[in-house]
């Protein structure tokens, strides 16, 4: 049902499917718009912590490459000289209401998929709880990190934050431009006039700033191992092609443009994954996100292998950031 509704969020013209929800969207919106009035005239309190809050999101439901866009964000701050953290509502897996550091050896269907990735790729504390501020009151207790990443926290206003950075994607943008449940977005177009920095995942415009999805080595699920892909392409042409993710349609799009032939598994968005789910009846491998891998690999064979995406940043995203940073430290200081 997910996936067919947001197909019909996107289409070019409001379908008439959705017209009979108009007054759910119209009330969410109000209830989004009369929210954030109150968080913004003080009527509801914000917690500012001791240390800056960079918090990372978007305006609409669904993939926009977030998850690579923060393991990028993570390994830039620490290159600058930051110890950062990693703060996450804890997406797929079970809710945690007081918060819990995430461990490399949790199960992904515990923890969820993105805190899991999060854990492993960005080198960082995760700590994952409903209450994002609690998560974040927790890290600073727990460790020496002295700048916190919240992801997909846009709309969690009760924390405070220093720096807002929204990511679109460059394809699908806004959809019908309607809110829940009759289109994709959580909070008016608007508010990315209110965030520090707007950045755009596949996007081609030069007044934007753009962000890439390189593609690495094939990497086997069981033991780790990497192949290139020009080798792997010479041995395996065609093969299963599997993503629960926002928008799987990107992941196969990308394999394709790779020069793979594809037969095409599209799951919900953090699906747990049984084994029996991906038993196909041939000796083709399967080839998924990372973001999936990690609720695969207590079942995976050597048919399982991901693609692991990293994010490329223009070099004005990077300038941008250490100036919004740098006016931080100058406010404090």
């Amino acid at each position: 049902m997910r996936l067919s509704l947001a197909a019909l969020w996107y289409k070019k013209k409001l379908s008439s499917l959705l017209i009979p929800f108009l007054p759910l969207a119209w009330l969410f919106e109000l209830v989004v718009l009369i929210r954030r009035f109150l968080y913004n005239k003080g009527f509801l309190k914000k917690n500012k912590l001791s240390v800056p809050v960079i918090v990372v999101g978007n305006v609409v439901v669904g993939g926009t490459g977030k998850t690579p866009f923060v393991i990028w964000l993570a390994h830039f701050l620490r290159d600058n000289g930051y110890q950062p953290g990693i703060v996450s509502r804890g997406y797929g897996g079970e809710k945690h209401v007081t918060p819990y550091r995430v461990s490399q050896i949790d199960s992904a269907n515990e923890v969820g998929d993105e805190p899991k990735l999060l854990a492993r790729r960005s080198g960082c504390p995760v700590i994952i709880c409903i209450d994002r501020t609690k998560a974040a009151t927790a890290l600073l207790q727990e460790s020496d990190c002295n700048i916190i990443i919240c992801d997909d926290g846009l709309q969690h206003y009760r924390l405070d934050r220093q720096i807002e950075i929204a990511l679109i994607d460059g394809n699908k943008r806004f959809g019908n431009g309607h809110f829940l449940p009759v289109g994709p977005l959580r909070e008016p177009i608007s508010r990315l006039n209110r965030v520090n920095i707007t950045i755009v995942t596949g996007g081609e415009r030069p007044d934007e700033f753009n962000m890439l999805l390189e593609p690495g080595e094939l990497t086997a699920l069981k033991n780790e191992k990497k192949i290139p892909l020009t080798a792997f392409l010479q041995q395996y042409k065609k093969i299963h092609a599997v993503a629960g993710i926002g928008h799987p349609q990107r992941f196969f799009s990308l394999l394709k443009k790779l020069g793979f032939t594809l037969i095409e598994h599209a799951y919900p968005d953090h699906y747990r994954y049984q084994a029996s789910d991906l038993c196909f009846k041939d000796k083709l491998p399967i080839v998924m996100t990372e973001k999936d891998a990690v609720k695969c690999e207590e079942f995976a064979n050597e048919r399982y292998w991901y693609l692991p995406i990293t994010a490329k940043l223009e070099k004005e995203v990077e300038e941008k950031l250490l100036k919004e940073l740098k006016s931080i430290e100058v406010a404090d200081g």
